[in-house]
């Protein structure tokens, strides 16, 4: 195993990563884009411990990244001393966190090869942020490598793109993710042909898809909710339910880590349950509580639009079979009842309905909405008339 086998349907990404490593084209600051759950973030992770891996690579880079290694071993658990890795549950990432990094960059690298600074989110930089970025990859300091990752290239400051070399990564067919869930987590190829189709290429989505019975079944509770908007008071309820179901899914996800965020500040201030308090405890304490809250905000409203990008897969499937345009589908285990769900309505009026879709997701997403009333909104929008649009 290797450290590019968790790169899934990526192979011109491998094969120009593999050849930096090995010295061609090798620069001082790289660009990943790629839909979300393409890997681009896997992609700078595995670059990175190849960058690292203690067993020379040849003119190919066939031996850089060979996953074996105590580099390339802790570089995949983040533990590497000469990695480091920055993302972020917050909305943007701030200058102090990036002055901190440019920093790091300055220093030489503890073991004999590479400096490597892993900015996941890069598309969240605050302005300040990227000036402060932009001086470092401006005036790179030797053995130092900066890997920023981003949706597109337009989500990136035309300074900071202009000194990156670019590598696109693209999303993974069906058949691609299935094999990659068959082979790393060893499920059943009927399971790995769901989950590949119902994460629509994403990679994290699918591989919970797969291992998750309670994820698969809050799915299937979404992607059945087109037949049911039938009155004002099934779409209200519907989004009711969708606000709940998306609360727990998120909380379940970010109370562990706060307990543990908890645990290490406890630690960190000497802080036991009837101990003293330092002075500076209180504070900091606040500056994390408000860190959480910002942390699950955000983690609501990613799972609230993973939901509805799989409410517009049903009625893209309904458009297909009403179109002809395709025989497979996204939904392919819902066939009977978007077969339907296309005899009862139009294409036009599905495009309108993934219009509204798209309405609530910039709404909420881009102008603070709240869930509850851009559901409310968006349900009411995806009502079927109890004869159908036709």
């Amino acid at each position: 195993m290797t450290v590019w086998d968790e790169l899934v349907g990526q192979p011109h990404v491998i094969k120009v990563l593999r050849r930096a490593v090995g010295g061609q084209g090798m620069t001082h600051t790289w660009l990943f884009t790629g839909p979300p759950g393409s890997g681009r973030s896997n992609a700078a992770i595995a670059f990175a411990a190849a960058l690292q891996c203690e067993r020379t690579a040849d003119a190919g880079g066939a031996a850089g990244g060979c996953g074996e290694c105590h580099a390339c071993r802790t570089v995949l658990a983040r533990t590497h001393a000469d990695v480091t890795v920055v993302r972020t549950e917050k909305l943007s990432i701030g200058v102090d966190d990036v002055r901190e990094l440019v920093r790091r960059a300055a220093l030489a690298p503890i073991g004999a090869r590479w400096q490597v600074l892993v900015v996941e989110d890069a598309d969240r930089l605050t302005d300040q942020a990227c000036n402060a970025l932009l001086k470092a990859i401006e005036e790179p300091t030797d053995r130092t490598v900066w890997l920023l990752c981003a949706p597109t290239t337009e989500d990136v400051l035309p300074t900071i793109r202009s000194r990156c070399r670019h590598l696109a990564l693209t999303t993974p067919t069906a058949a691609d993710v299935a094999a990659f869930l068959v082979r790393r987590d060893g499920v059943t190829e009927a399971l790995a042909a769901y989950a590949a189709r119902a994460s629509q290429g994403h990679i994290g989505r699918a591989r919970a898809l797969a291992r998750d019975e309670d994820t698969r079944n809050r799915r299937r509770e979404v992607v059945g909710l087109p037949s049911r908007l039938t009155s004002i008071g099934a779409c209200m309820t519907a989004a009711a339910n969708l606000v709940e179901t998306t609360q727990e899914e998120s909380a379940a996800i970010t109370t562990d880590l706060d307990a543990r965020e908890k645990a290490d500040l406890d630690t960190a201030y000497g802080v036991f349950e009837r101990g003293r308090r330092p002075r500076e405890y209180a504070p900091a304490v606040a500056a994390l509580e408000r860190g959480q809250k910002t942390r699950a905000k955000r983690r609501h409203l990613d799972v609230v639009d993973r939901g509805l990008m799989d409410l517009v897969s049903v009625y893209r499937d309904a458009i297909a079979l009403a179109t002809r345009a395709t025989t497979a589908l996204v939904n392919e285990e819902m066939r009977g009842e978007i077969t339907e769900l296309a005899r009862r309505t139009s294409p036009d009026d599905n495009l309108r309905r993934i219009d509204t879709i798209f309405a609530a997701r910039e709404q909420m997403l881009e102008f603070n909405v709240q869930p509850a009333l851009a559901l409310e909104a968006m349900m009411m929008g995806l009502r079927l008339d109890k004869g159908g649009d036709r």
